[in-house]
């Protein structure tokens, strides 16, 4: 059956107009939005029209692109949009893997856990999955123990012992950097540290394993648009370009044990 020619001309509006949309992504401040921004840079290079777009917390990223203000976000791991889901009843999918950053412990006031004093002050992320990863590292500083098979699912009212009475802070993970020199010691993202240029990054007390792949921050869409063809073209140039991987080192103090190319590693 052949078409006539004014709705083939009008098919192929349509399709150019569709193609013209830039690709929207919701990052946050520092190492992601940072990369994010290079790529989109050379994909403008390119004719490619990519438009990065900030947010200052790790909720709203989430509504934008289930409510399709957005395309894909780039700030979460896997456990993080799992847990998202199940809250939001959002449908997500994680389309590939970007940066895995280490966490850290950090102290402005003292120099090892031994000088943490009897009721001392800790910062910890507010949200269920990041702060369970706080108190994984705490448990394996010798601080606190969880309750038995908890994992990074765990709250503070999965503390079973605190032998120092430590007093906790929840903090909205991306805040958790203004508060660190307040407290005596804090949960610390060496990016955000990075960004903000109060202390050194590299100066925790104890890291998370670089093998703790599973937090490793993806590329989310949703269900529905996850084979959007930009989302493909843009990650294949995103990880395949120099100067977004020379932008996550330089977001990483020039530190390579702060971080890991996920989509890279073996």
């Amino acid at each position: 059956m052949k078409l006539p020619s004014l709705l083939l001309s009008a098919l192929f509006a349509f399709g150019s107009m569709a193609a013209a949309e830039p690709l929207k992504i919701g990052v946050v401040p520092g190492a992601y939005g940072d990369a994010v921004e290079v790529a989109a840079a050379e994909a403008k290079a390119q004719g490619f029209d990519v438009e990065p777009i900030e947010f200052s917390d790790w909720t709203t990223p989430n509504v934008a692109l289930a409510s399709g203000d957005i395309d894909l976000n780039f700030f979460q791991h896997v456990p993080f949009m799992t847990n998202a889901e199940k809250q939001g009843g959002y449908d997500l999918h994680a389309v590939a893997p970007g940066i895995l950053a280490n966490l850290g412990l950090y102290s402005l006031k003292h120099k090892s856990f031994d000088e943490i004093p009897d009721g001392g002050s800790v910062a910890i992320a507010n949200d269920p999955v990041n702060q369970g990863r706080g108190l994984l590292l705490l448990q394996k500083a010798g601080l606190i123990t969880l309750k038995d098979g908890v994992g990074f699912l765990g709250t503070v009212d999965d503390i079973t012992a605190n032998p120092r009475h430590l007093k906790f802070t929840e903090v909205e993970g991306p805040q958790l950097v203004r508060i660190t020199g307040d407290v005596d010691l804090a949960q610390g993202y060496p990016h955000f540290i990075v960004a903000a240029g109060t202390f050194d990054p590299t100066s925790a007390l104890l890291y998370s394993g670089i093998e703790d792949r599973q937090f490793a921050v993806n590329f989310v869409s949703r269900e529905d648009n996850k084979d959007d063809p930009r989302i493909a073209r843009f990650i294949a140039l995103f990880q395949q370009s120099p100067a977004v991987k020379a932008q996550i080192h330089k977001s990483f103090a020039s530190s390579d044990k702060l971080y890991i190319l996920a989509w890279g590693a073996k």
